[in-house]
């Protein structure tokens, strides 16, 4: 209680002493709070959603927007509460040389980051519940989200919210206070002129913790075919591909990010080689700045990495997967021609229709649907709750007509012209997953509610754009007699269209497929990217009110006010420059990773994609990072010279 007392009066001086640094870990952790809270509460309104078939489930792309939501929320809240206990070192060894004891420097640092982090954790709540419509209004503009979709309050997601960012920021700023409190007061005095060991031991460990983790997820997706197999979907499923590269793309972004203190010293010290012979003092300011303030270089820099990392890493792989998708899609169309909807449906029986009016015309009508159940015992189905096996939804493709007239599909067993009658076909991790074998009787349930138990004729690999379970039209027929195909595949030009859109299979353009994955990419990066866009301009701004007295050194020393902005737009670029370097980095080895499963493992033969690095969405990343840098630099620093003239 007396250590209490006694720290009382210096935490009040340093709240009006360091308002910027206050205000500035207050606003991060607010917008965090806020961007989790928001996303978690439509994620609680879309439980059980019925997506529109084809597009990418709302509840999984919540899922995913809501995870980088909190990883990118993490990352900032504890960077910059750990940005702002560091800003005070020269304080802290004062405080140390006058008495203050390491118990009683751990209690003022945690005791100040609990006052800000209560408040900014209501704050972001608060601001959550209008941010809520207003990002579900954002889904439903893009297709993500069906129309009506709105959000409806929830305290859960808020509460989970609120304590996620509370223990963020106190663990965030308990190991910057632990390294304070360890100091003796005089070489606290010499640490708070220079930069000395950055990378500290625990963040050693972290950093080869995290490294040993992206190696064995690595590592067990690439032994996961030669694992058992397990009921459901296997971890090698290529239709899941795509997840296991975001979550290898974030942990390569973590990893690269812990070693930072190691890697933005040497990157520095390269950028800046031109500079050592020039004569301007801002230049050579600049770059003894950056290398001896390291904490703060790699500060100020980890909201520009986030955003250029992200952007490369995920705008990448989508690129990557579309592109996959797109020419898997057309190696194994077998049709010439093929007709989809065009203003209104398809008649029902179009494709009878077209092959009567041309004789030797052969035409494969496919349906989209969700069936439940699949695979499940018989006795199953009379449970009707929501955790029965008979429950769990899976997306089919009614096949009427010949298979090879739609699609020449790599298969395993049996043959394409196997599916006729009571058939299915199934991919070949949909069989391993179920312990399946050709000859079989599948369990299923049609959306009309009826049962039926197909036999499995034929098993092809996995396809990226194609469902995993293809039924045959005499297996379905009688249940879905009032339904309109969603395409009809045909081995030559149709003598009517029947008000469809033709489409050439030869140029068939961008897979239907990769359309919902660039919106569920949109989706989950966007929210995520505007906050590290606002953090990058947050932490500027608390770097450059933290070095008012660096200034005031300066122009006594016959520095010029344009010298000093020089220096601090050339520290903004080096920043820049520094976490681009790294975030290309991340970006290659993750695409290069990429391609490498898209060819041996999925494609495996059937066609190729070439390693492609998104340059435009890099490059405008960048620019936005250095805009916002200089901007966020420039104006309070000059706001600062002009004050102490």
């Amino acid at each position: 209680m007396s250590d209490l007392l006694t720290l009382l009066p210096v935490a009040g001086a340093s709240l009006r002493r360091r308002r910027t640094a206050f205000a500035g870990s207050y606003l991060a952790l607010t917008l965090g709070v806020t961007l989790v809270a928001t996303t978690g509460v439509l994620l609680n309104d879309t439980m059980g959603d019925d997506s529109p078939l084809g597009a990418p489930s709302l509840h999984k792309v919540l899922t995913f927007t809501a995870g980088m939501a909190a990883f990118v929320a993490v990352f900032v809240v504890a960077g910059t509460f750990a940005f702002a206990v560091a800003q005070r070192r020269q304080e802290t060894a004062l405080l140390r040389a006058v008495g203050a004891t390491p118990r009683q420097m751990v209690l003022l640092v945690m005791g100040e980051a609990l006052v800000v982090a209560l408040a900014a954790v209501v704050s972001g709540c608060l601001l959550a519940l209008p941010a809520a419509p207003v990002l579900a209004h954002w889904l439903v503009e893009r297709g993500a989200a069906p129309a009506g979709f709105t959000a409806r309050p929830s305290v859960a997601p808020m509460l989970l919210a609120g304590a996620v960012g509370l223990v963020v920021a106190l663990l965030g700023a308990l190991a910057a206070a632990l390294r304070a409190g360890r100091v003796r007061p005089a070489e606290a005095l010499r640490e708070a002129a220079v930069d000395g060991k950055v990378m500290t031991p625990l963040r050693w460990v972290c950093a080869i913790t995290q490294l040993g983790g992206l190696l064995a997820t690595v590592g067990f997706y690439l032994v996961a075919p030669s694992l058992p197999a397990t009921p459901g979907g296997q971890a090698d499923d290529p239709q899941l591909a795509s997840q296991w590269v975001m979550a290898a793309d974030l942990m390569a972004i973590v990893t690269l990010s812990l070693f930072a203190p190691v890697l933005v010293p040497v990157l520095v010290r390269v950028f800046t080689l031109p500079l050592r012979g020039a004569v301007s003092a801002a230049a050579l300011l600049a770059r003894q700045n950056a290398l001896t303030s390291v904490r703060r270089t790699v500060s100020t820099a980890t909201p520009a990495f986030l955003v250029i990392a992200l952007t490369g890493t995920a705008v990448g792989s989508t690129a990557a997967f579309a592109d996959a998708m797109t020419a898997q899609g057309r190696a194994a169309t077998a049709a010439r021609y093929v007709l989809r909807p065009g203003a209104g449906p398809l008649p029902v029986d179009a494709a009878a229709r077209l092959a009567a009016a041309a004789p030797g015309l052969r035409a494969t009508a496919t349906t989209s649907l969700v069936i439940t159940g699949l695979g499940a015992d018989t006795a199953s189905f009379a449970d009707r709750s929501e955790d029965s096996a008979a429950s769990a939804p899976s997306a089919a493709t009614v096949v009427d007509g010949d298979l090879a007239t739609a699609w020449t599909l790599p298969g395993t067993q049996g043959a394409p012209g196997d599916l006729r009658g009571d058939t299915l076909a199934a991919s070949t991790d949909v069989v391993r997953g179920n312990g399946w074998h050709l000859g079989d009787r599948v369990n299923l349930r049609l959306p009309d509610d009826t049962v039926i138990t197909p036999r499995l004729a034929y098993v092809y690999r996995t396809q990226l754009g194609l469902d995993e379970v293809l039924l045959s039209g005499g297996a379905v027929a009688g249940h879905l007699s009032a339904t309109h195909p969603g395409a009809v595949y045909l081995s030559a030009a149709p003598p009517a269209l029947l008000g469809g859109d033709l489409t050439d299979a030869q140029r068939p353009g961008p897979d239907p497929g990769a359309r919902y994955a660039w919106i569920a990419t949109t989706t989950i990066l966007g929210p995520a990217l505007l906050y590290a866009l606002i953090a990058i301009v947050n932490t500027m701004v608390m770097s450059a009110a933290d070095r008012r007295r660096d200034f005031a050194v300066l122009r006594l020393a016959g520095s010029v006010r344009r010298q000093v902005l020089a220096m601090v737009a050339l520290e903004a670029v080096l920043v820049v420059a520094t976490a681009a370097v790294l975030a290309l980095a991340v970006t290659a080895l993750t695409q290069g990773g990429t391609t490498a499963l898209l060819n041996h493992r999925i494609l495996a033969g059937q066609t190729a994609v070439a390693l492609r690095l998104p340059w435009e969405p890099l490059g405008v990343s960048v620019a936005a990072c250095l805009v916002l840098a200089l901007a966020a630099g420039l104006l309070p620093s000059g706001l600062a010279l002009r004050r102490g003239r």
